[in-house]
């Protein structure tokens, strides 16, 4: 007997169809499958019958505690305009008074 593979979204924790590009709970974008077992990331077509580096496709266990929401961090360049707007905005109110 051969389980079907389930895609997991390592950020909410909900099950997610396979041809799912984003979560429909969190929005999280999908770049690729990532085995929970071993870690073995890849296409999603090479996930169609459980990871192919250790076989993994059974379901979590009924009361498994899911894992923490991953927080996504911002692009270095994100803070540098922060910051450079910041300085700006402080020379500008001291060259005005």
């Amino acid at each position: 007997m051969t389980k079907k593979a389930r895609f997991i979204c390592d950020n909410c924790g909900i099950e997610v169809g396979a041809s799912e590009k984003r979560c429909p709970k969190c929005g999280r974008y999908f770049s690729s499958v990532r085995c929970p077992k071993c870690g073995f990331a890849g296409e999603e077509a090479s996930f169609t019958n459980g990871c192919p580096s250790c076989g993994y496709s059974a379901a979590p266990p009924r009361g498994a505690a899911k894992p923490p929401p991953q927080k996504e961090e911002l692009p270095l360049w994100v803070y540098a305009l922060v910051i450079s707007g910041m300085i700006l905005a402080l020379v500008l109110l001291l060259f005005n008074n």
